[in-house]
């Protein structure tokens, strides 16, 4: 018996091992070709070890760019998708936190229809409805600018639907104690539904972040200002925008830029997603 439960632990953690490696070989291929000349790739090698030429590279992707390819540089192209990454994330939150709110602990008339309206909105994403809502951005004058990239994208029937089945699980006796302390709603809010909401809203700010950061078409669509230009559309343009050859060891610089905010917030909020579902007090 025990040699069958160390056998099946040693199968599980090879599975494992082998789930990772899959995962993780093609990000290390990218770190590895970040860091060669570009001759390397046009001989039809794919180098396993670092190069020589890593500082050349990331600096020349930093601080120029690649103008050929209209492609400002990556930094500015990667404040422009953070800001629009953490607008869309907040606001999201902001708004799906207000309405679940409004839903579950207001008696208005016609308040489960107008759920079920806001719910509905799931089978219409911005690919379907992207060309009445770029000619409504166009003729609010939001081309080019931070409210034209985020506020068509800011609304979000999941967090909705997500925040107001976990206010659903409140006990009411919270809510008649509040109001016996004399506490108004937007108080009862703030004080109680907030801080209870923690893990939920770490784990939509992961997503709604995610979401915000790899978008592609709707910021490609409303800007012709570089100054607009998100690092997706960068990447997009490095590898089709010229008319040689893709410079391969600038554009996996590109990629491996791009990929860190991401993963710099999947670990921080995973930390705090993980301190709200171990605190024993809430």
């Amino acid at each position: 018996m025990v040699q069958n439960d160390r056998f099946g632990t040693f199968l599980a953690h090879l599975i494992l091992i082998l789930g990772v490696g899959i995962v993780v070989f093609p990000v290390y291929v990218a770190v590895i070709a970040s860091t060669h000349a570009p001759g390397t790739f046009l001989q039809g090698v794919m180098p396993l070890l670092p190069g020589s030429h890593a500082i050349e590279n990331y600096s020349e992707v930093i601080f120029q760019g690649r103008s050929t390819a209209g492609a400002p540089p990556i930094g500015l192209m990667l404040w422009n998708s953070f800001v629009m990454a953490m607008m869309i994330a907040v606001g999201k939150i902001a708004i799906s936190l207000l309405s679940a709110f409004a839903i579950v602990y207001f008696r208005f008339r016609f308040r489960i229809f107008f759920f079920w309206i806001i719910f509905i909105t799931l089978m219409l994403p911005v690919e379907v409805r992207i060309v009445p809502t770029f000619e409504v951005v166009a003729n609010l004058n939001l081309l080019n600018t931070y409210a034209g990239l985020t506020i068509p994208l800011i609304a979000s029937a999941t967090a909705t639907f997500l925040f107001r089945q976990f206010f659903m699980t409140v006990p009411e006796e919270m809510l008649e104690a509040a109001r016996v302390d004399g506490a108004g709603p937007m108080k009862f809010f703030r004080d109680i539904l907030l801080p209870l909401s923690v893990t939920n809203i770490a784990a939509m700010f992961v997503i709604m972040f995610i979401y915000g950061w790899n978008q592609y078409l709707w910021p490609l669509l409303i800007t012709s200002d570089e100054g607009y230009y998100t690092v997706v559309m960068g990447i997009q343009r490095m590898v089709t925008g010229a008319d040689s050859e893709p410079l391969w060891h600038l554009v996996m610089a590109t990629v491996v830029l791009a990929a860190l905010p991401p993963i710099l917030v999947i670990l921080f909020m995973q930390r705090l997603f993980v301190k709200g579902l171990t605190e024993t007090e809430k």
